[in-house]
């Protein structure tokens, strides 16, 4: 696993400082979307610019290195408490060598570790595949944008949301006006829709590790995701929250059934700084 360990510290390193293609390509996108000399125009300039630098310099592009969140799909056979161990070794290694900011506090001592583990820290999801490889996600999720995130239980009569794919969107819409720049903004925004709100809240954060440019598999998805994206970006609130016309660069929306009784819709909210990558071992 010592090789594997070494891969999963590289992985840290890209990911943290060289944002991917797909979000890159949409700032420089949404960068002659503004008015030439506007104050949103000039903010995406400086985004660019820093993913630029970031990349060149090896440096993380943001102070906040977030709290690591790994999607790990394993081969039949491979022992999920020594992938996870792994995974724990890199870690402290990487906050060394990237380096990454110390983030993970105890909640009853409030100290911090130091190295970026701790109980819970960093969040692991596994899952077993069929196939013969081992796949690693790694998002690196920053903790204003995560502050700004919602929960809904549908039906909500303060917002005129039903239990259908119309509530979804007014929840979205709210979500981003209650946020509006606090999460440093443009933002990606996660959805997930399902029975019960822990499996919600994961289903919509797996939906920021998306590309932007992919297409939801089911229809009625794929419009309303063009849909809000086009109703976010009416909203004004802009880049940094400083105002303008790109307020989101995407929006991604994973579905689960649900219980006759229950609708839970969860948003997630990313910053421009969608940091994710993959190692495939």
């Amino acid at each position: 696993m010592l090789k594997l360990r070494d891969g999963v510290v590289e992985l840290y390193r890209k990911v943290a400082t060289s944002l991917p293609p797909d979000v890159e390509e949409a700032v420089k996108a949404s960068c002659a979307q503004e008015e030439e000399g506007s104050t949103a125009a000039s903010m995406l300039s400086v985004i660019a610019e820093n993913i630029r630098r970031a990349r060149e310099t090896f440096r993380p592009m943001c102070q906040d290195t977030g709290v690591p969140v790994f999607y790990v799909k394993v081969p039949v056979g491979l022992s999920h408490a020594e992938l996870k161990n792994t995974i724990v070794e890199a870690t402290r290694e990487a906050t060394e060598k990237v380096p990454l900011r110390a983030n993970a506090v105890d909640v009853i001592t409030e100290k911090n570790s130091g190295d970026n583990t701790g109980e819970g820290f960093p969040v692991i999801y596994f899952e077993e595949t069929s196939a013969g490889t081992l796949t690693i996600d790694l998002m690196l999720k920053g903790a204003g944008s995560e502050n700004a995130g919602q929960l809904y239980k549908l039906p909500l009569p303060e917002i005129g949301a039903q239990r259908d794919l119309e509530g979804v969107r007014r929840c979205v819409l709210d979500a981003v006006q209650k946020a509006q720049g606090r999460g440093c903004p443009p933002y990606i925004i996660g959805v997930g829709i399902g029975a019960t709100k822990d499996q919600v809240t994961r289903l919509a954060k797996q939906q920021l590790m998306r590309k932007l440019n992919d297409t939801n598999k089911v229809a009625e998805l794929a419009e309303l995701e063009q849909r809000l994206l086009a109703d976010i970006n009416r909203l004004g609130v802009g880049p940094m929250g400083l105002g303008g016309r790109t307020t989101a660069l995407g929006v991604k929306i994973g579905v689960n059934h649900r219980h006759p009784a229950s609708y839970f819709v969860d948003v997630s909210i990313g910053c421009w700084a969608m940091r994710r990558g993959r190692l495939i071992w």
